[in-house]
């Protein structure tokens, strides 16, 4: 029998491995192992300010250092190969990325191709043609609103270094566009519950230019991209809009595309569908 691969799961934005929990138990129970990366400053290594409690100090919130201050996406990339590079003693990799994990699954795909056996995007920024940020000008991203986060947002995002977001709000306009993007079909209580998974900060850079596919390396790996269907933060129209660029980019070597019911978030609260989607990719 064939030596089963290691997946290694990158987290997105203010998420950590913490996430992938559920999604760990199923593939375990498909027989496959898997580890979950915390990006640096994600998980354990998360700044929470003392003013992010309750009673919460939205002044100081809004001054108080974080962490990741001067992370970026190099740094994010370095830590998935060194992940890598253990796991590939022990046989094939599979790299899985969700979100702005994207970016870094895109970054480690340029650097080190040899390291991966299948690299895998769910609802995941594949930048082609683009930087990561200049998509959100496009007609494919027209329906996200993100001024609708904006009072969520706590001070200068270029004062402090860093993107901090007070996910603990009570504002209920905040909350129902949280809901909207991310889990508009989970239950309330679920919802409630992932919320509370998010840390307040995230690093600024998610690459520029430079950091797009690169076809000599990144475009050998043979590559699947996982669509979630009813995903309102990364609608469906850009992920296929990246599919097709990526394809392109590279025709003899085109994405294997499968498609999940579902938010953003509802593929890592219900990881049943999505497990046996790894795994029959792993028994492939």
């Amino acid at each position: 029998m064939p030596d089963r691969p290691t997946f290694v799961l990158v987290h997105g934005a203010f998420a950590s491995s913490f996430s992938f929990a559920p999604l760990q138990a199923e593939l375990a129970l498909h027989g496959h192992r898997s580890v979950a990366v915390d990006l640096p400053g994600h998980g354990f290594a998360a700044t929470y300010p003392a003013s992010y409690q309750a009673p919460q100090d939205l002044a100081r919130l809004a001054s108080e250092p974080g962490g990741i201050q001067g992370v970026t996406l190099a740094d994010n990339a370095a830590r998935v190969i060194e992940v890598l590079e253990r796991a590939r003693r022990n046989g094939p990799t599979v790299l899985v990325g969700h979100s702005r994990g994207g970016a870094t699954i895109t970054a480690v795909g340029n650097q080190r191709p040899d390291l991966i056996d299948r690299i895998v995007y769910v609802s995941a920024w594949c930048p082609v043609e683009l930087a990561v940020g200049d998509y959100y000008a496009e007609p494919e991203m027209a329906d996200v609103d993100l001024a609708a986060f904006a009072p969520a947002v706590a001070g200068n995002p270029a004062e402090l270094g860093l993107l901090r977001t007070n996910f603990r709000t009570a504002d209920p306009d905040v909350l129902a566009a949280f809901r909207h993007a991310f889990a508009a079909d989970l239950t309330d209580d679920e919802f409630r519950v992932f919320l509370n998974l998010f840390q307040p900060d995230e690093n600024l850079d998610a690459g520029t230019s430079a950091d797009r596919v690169q076809a000599a390396t990144w475009g050998r790996i043979p590559r699947t991209y996982v669509r979630l269907a009813a995903d309102a933060s990364l609608p469906p129209a850009v992920q296929d809009r990246m599919i097709r660029e990526a394809d392109a980019l590279t025709p003899d070597n085109p994405f294997d595309v499968r498609t999940l019911e579902g938010s953003h978030l509802r593929w890592l609260v219900h990881p049943g569908p999505a497990a046996a989607v790894l795994a029959s990719l792993a028994e492939a």
